[in-house]
C-alpha cells in the first residue's frame, strides 16, 4: 500500500514539473468543450444518457488503467471502435442541430427571411390569435425564420396563400379538413395547413405539473428544437396563447405581448407603425366580440 502511494506521488510530481501555460490552455479548452456538450443536452432525455455514458467511461477507463482485468482491457480495446459508432448514433439528434447551430454561426447568417409584408402578416396573426383564444380553439401557426422547413410543409396541404385572419380561422375552426395539424407561413404566405412537426423529445413539458399541454404543444416545442423557426400555439382547453423559440416556452401572453415578441423576432424595421396597427386590431377585436354578445 505505501507503494502504490508512493507510485502516485511520483507520477504527481512528473507532471507538475511538466505542467506550463500551454496546459493551461489544454485543460481550459477540454473543459470548454465539456462545457459546450453540457449546455446542447440541457433539459433533453439525452442528458441522462449522457450521465450514464460518462459514468461507465469513468469506470472503464479506471479499470483498464489498473491493469488488474487484463481480459476485461482486451475486450474494451476491440469493441471500443463500435462503441463509438453506437454513440454517435444514440446522439445522432443532438449531433446534428449542434452542427446545424455551429454552420449558422460561422457563416455570418443575420438575414431573416422577412419580407415587406411581414407586419400585415404579424398584424394577422396576432388579430387571429386573440379571436381564437376567446373562442377557444386550438391552433399551431409556425412562422419561418432562416431555416428551411420544405420536409415539414410536404407533410401538408399546399396553399401558398396571403396570410389572412379570415383564412386562419376557417382553417383552425373545429372538424374542419384542415384544423388539425399545424400552418407554416413563410415569406408572409400561408405555404402549407395540416402539417405535421416532429415532437419535442425534452422532459419540459411531462415534467410540468400542469396537463393542458399535449400533443400541439410538443409539436410547437419541437419544431423551434430543429429549427430557428417560432411557433404560436393556442390552446384548446384553456384558451391560452403560447409562443415558442429555440425551445422556450413563453405561456399565457396576451395580444399585445404576442406582437412585441414577433416584432422583436423578425425584427421589423417599423415597429411604431406595427404597435399602432396592432393596438387598432385589438380594438377592433373588442368592438366585435361587443357586438357579437
Amino acid at each position: 500500500m505505501p507503494e502504490n502511494i508512493n507510485n502516485l506521488l511520483d507520477n504527481l510530481l512528473f507532471y507538475l514539473e511538466r505542467f506550463t501555460w500551454w496546459s493551461v490552455v489544454d485543460v481550459a479548452l477540454i473543459a470548454l468543450i465539456f462545457f459546450l456538450i453540457f449546455m446542447l443536452f440541457r433539459g433533453t432525455q439525452a442528458m441522462v444518457l449522457l450521465r450514464g455514458a460518462l459514468l461507465l467511461i469513468a469506470l472503464v477507463a479506471f479499470l483498464t488503467l489498473r491493469n488488474v482485468l487484463p481480459a476485461f482491457s482486451w475486450l474494451i480495446e476491440i469493441t471500443l471502435p463500435s462503441l463509438l459508432i453506437v454513440t454517435l448514433v444514440i446522439f445522432a439528434p443532438e449531433i446534428r442541430s449542434a452542427l446545424d447551430r455551429l454552420g449558422r454561426t460561422l457563416s455570418g447568417i443575420t438575414i431573416d427571411r422577412a419580407s415587406e409584408n411581414t407586419d400585415q402578416t404579424i398584424e394577422a396573426i396576432v388579430y387571429t390569435s386573440a379571436r381564437l383564444s376567446s373562442r377557444k380553439h386550438g391552433a399551431l401557426i409556425v412562422m419561418r425564420r432562416r431555416d428551411v422547413l420544405n420536409e415539414y410543409i410536404q407533410t401538408g396541404v399546399q396553399l401558398n396563400a396571403e396570410v389572412t385572419p379570415e383564412l386562419l380561422l376557417q382553417i383552425f375552426y373545429p372538424n374542419t379538413p384542415l384544423h388539425d395539424g399545424a400552418v407554416i407561413i413563410a415569406d408572409s404566405k400561408i405555404v402549407a395547413a395540416s402539417c405535421v412537426l416532429p415532437l419535442s423529445a425534452s422532459g419540459v413539458l411531462t415534467e410540468s405539473p400542469e396537463r393542458q399541454m399535449g400533443l400541439r404543444h410538443r409539436a410547437g416545442l419541437g419544431i423551434t428544437e430543429v429549427s430557428d423557426a417560432v411557433a404560436i400555439i393556442i390552446s384548446e382547453e384553456t384558451g391560452s396563447i403560447t409562443i415558442v423559440n429555440s425551445g422556450r416556452m413563453i405561456r399565457r401572453i396576451d395580444s399585445k405581448r404576442l406582437g412585441k415578441n414577433l416584432e422583436a423576432y423578425f425584427k421589423s424595421p417599423t415597429s411604431g407603425g406595427l404597435s399602432s396597427s396592432l393596438n387598432k386590431l385589438i380594438r377592433r377585436k373588442e368592438s366585435t366580440e361587443s357586438r357579437d354578445e
